[in-house]
């Protein structure tokens, strides 16, 4: 069966790249749903897909998180991976795209659960804002701090993956952008400016067209301010997305199972399991020893088969 991307807000759901691209399943917020309707709305999608990779950003209002956790133990179902991010609202809603973009293809719920992670490293999300005073989820320096006050400073921030601030038309360098092919998405609030299209498009080697979106309700809340326009340059290519997520090594979680990518699995969070110590016996029997025990072991053919490989 394949695998459901669910969300917690209808802010994190972009208009698909393609008619291939699944839709993600909305999760209505507590206030609006009953427990017991949550729990239905849980039960009709694993009865539907199977899995469900739910993603959350960690900003999200901390009745969301419970009613998350919630659900997922009165099912006492292991096929529910809850899947946080830090990432800014247009940068989560990227993410959360190509997941779904992901979840049409033939990778493992576990898999596609822990790609999230590795997708965000090459997100590069951010905003130019009109202050930066009370913006607290990336580092500002005091004398950004101060600036902030100066009238009509503009900063271009970055939150990921490498956090940065520097202040437009104050000779402090520029925002360091990825190094491969990108996308650029835009949302625009209550700040006028085309420094994104003017200058950073050209300076980060943008090619094709800019896209826009309406600016998602909780990105003021994020960034500390409505004067903003918002950004995230993206790997926009399914193909390109799969390989990445494809060439990375697959493990099988020790806990629950499932299989992951990198270091963490996506469904229990468990990390991943050490690697086993060498065994003494076969340090003392040496490398030559050890190679004939494995080829015995697996048979008449394997050394035909291990001197046809490169």
């Amino acid at each position: 069966m394949s695998t459901a991307i669910a969300v917690t807000s209808a802010d994190l759901v972009l208009p698909p790249t393609d008619p291939g691209t699944p839709q993600a399943a909305l999760l209505p917020p507590p206030e609006s749903r009953s427990l017991d309707a949550s729990l239905a709305d849980m039960q009709q999608l694993l009865a539907r897909y199977g899995h469900v990779v739910v993603v959350c950003p960690t900003a999200a209002p901390t009745a969301v998180e419970h009613r998350l956790h919630a659900v997922r133990a009165l099912l006492e179902s292991d096929r529910i991976a809850l899947v946080r991010t830090d990432l800014p609202p247009l940068g989560a809603a990227v993410l959360v795209r190509q997941l779904r973009q992901l979840a049409g293809c033939d990778f493992s719920p576990g898999v596609l659960a822990s790609a999230a992670r590795l997708l965000a490293h090459y997100i590069y999300a951010g905003a130019v804002l009109g202050s930066v005073s009370r913006l607290d989820r990336v580092p500002v320096s005091l004398g950004s701090h101060l600036k902030g006050w100066l009238p009509g400073a503009h900063f271009a921030v970055l939150a990921g993956p490498t956090p940065q601030i520097v202040r437009l038309g104050g000779g402090e360098g520029h925002l360091s952008g990825p190094e491969f092919a990108t996308e650029l998405l835009l949302a625009r609030g209550q700040l006028q400016t085309d420094w994104p299209t003017s200058t950073l498009v050209p300076r980060w080697r943008i090619p094709g067209p800019v896209h826009e979106a309406p600016l998602p309700a909780s990105s003021p809340g994020w960034w500390g301010t409505g004067k903003l326009v918002e950004f995230a340059a993206y790997l926009p290519d399914l193909p390109v997305l799969y390989q990445l997520v494809a060439s990375v090594r697959r493990e099988t979680c020790h806990w629950c199972g499932m299989e992951l990518i990198g270091d963490r699995c996506g469904f229990c969070a468990a990390p991943l399991a050490p690697p086993s110590p060498p065994d003494p016996g076969a340090r003392a029997l040496g490398p030559g020893a050890q190679a004939g025990a494995h080829a015995r072991a697996l048979g008449p053919g394997a050394r035909s088969a291990r001197a046809a490989l490169p």
